[in-house]
């Protein structure tokens, strides 16, 4: 003889054994946990006041010799681009077909030397030790003639290089 309650007996108990078994596996695990050190490679951002900026230094001379290995097949030979959206000196916003460069576009030296840091190049991102990401800076910042051939930029003078665009830039960084 059967209960009529045997049924629902019978599916609660199978619901509850689910339940056992899903709460006693270690379910998704997904990743791991980060630490702090962990983040310690991947956290380098530059704020506009250069806060955040590490040790180091580099002239546009020096500069020059890495961008001719590492970034002028994308950027050509004196940054002229090579591509859409590649061209890195000159520029004019004020051109019927406006061209956004460092010189005549970006509002920070350190935002460039940031940019840099963490996304060139392209195809090795990160890649860069820290003196040669201040080498390619000053370079940039020569070939838009910003500063001299024999400027030598740091951690320390960085910040206080302004760009043309300088007062012309709006941050629409909070708009969603």
């Amino acid at each position: 003889m059967s209960s009529p309650n045997a049924p629902r007996l019978l599916l609660g108990c199978m619901l509850l054994a689910c339940a056992v078994l899903v709460t006693a596996q270690d379910y998704p695990n997904l990743g791991i946990p980060v630490t702090e050190s962990d983040l310690a490679g991947i956290d380098l951002i530059v704020e506009p006041s250069g806060a955040g900026l590490p040790a180091g230094n580099g002239t546009p001379i020096q500069g020059q010799v890495v961008f001719e290995q590492k970034c002028q097949a994308c950027h050509g030979a004196s940054g002229e681009g090579t591509i859409a959206n590649t061209q890195l000196a000159g520029g004019n916003l004020q051109a019927e077909n406006p061209v956004k460069t460092i010189g005549s576009y970006w509002p920070h030296a350190t935002t460039l030397f940031d940019y840099i840091q963490r996304a060139m190049p392209a195809n090795a991102p990160k890649s860069l030790t820290t003196n040669e990401v201040y080498q390619v800076t000053a370079y940039l910042l020569y070939l838009n003639g910003i500063i001299e051939q024999t400027v030598s930029i740091s951690d320390e003078t960085l910040p206080d290089i302004t760009l043309p665009n300088a007062d012309g830039f709006i941050d629409q960084s909070n708009i969603q």
